[in-house]
């Protein structure tokens, strides 16, 4: 098997769905029993022991799409702008699966800016 170089690996990547590419992060965290996401899994433990009031104030939000609104096409745009590695037709797919997350586990600042964007396209857009 010829070795592939990064930017192959990254192309190769760009052409698969997000539904592919969550299945490939899967199956390489069981095969190199390794977590894609245990420096967040740390940080998270770390939080409690800083003291009582930072555990009672929310440091994570997901960003959910209620409806598209009349503008249908501005908020798939909008959509591709904030995930990251979506096509065309995944965004769609996205949009009109609403009400759905767009975005998980952000910090607020980032949340509040997916929001507005999402909002000042025609969306109806909740923080949870």
């Amino acid at each position: 098997m010829a070795k592939l170089s990064n930017d192959e690996l990254l192309e190769a990547f760009k052409e698969m769905t997000l539904l592919e590419l969550s299945e490939f992060v899967k199956l390489f965290e069981d095969t190199f029993e390794v977590t894609a996401a245990a420096p967040v899994a740390v940080a998270a433990a770390g939080a409690p022991a800083a003291g009582g009031e930072a555990a009672a104030e929310q440091d994570e939000f997901d960003v959910v799409l209620e409806s598209a609104g009349d503008k249908k096409i501005g908020v798939i745009k909008v959509v591709r702008e904030l995930v990251s590695g979506l096509g065309l037709k995944e965004a769609k797919d996205l949009v009109e699966s609403a009400p759905k997350a767009i975005i998980e586990k952000a910090d607020k600042e980032a949340a509040e800016a997916a929001k507005t964007k999402l909002e000042e396209a025609g969306a109806t857009v909740t923080l949870k």
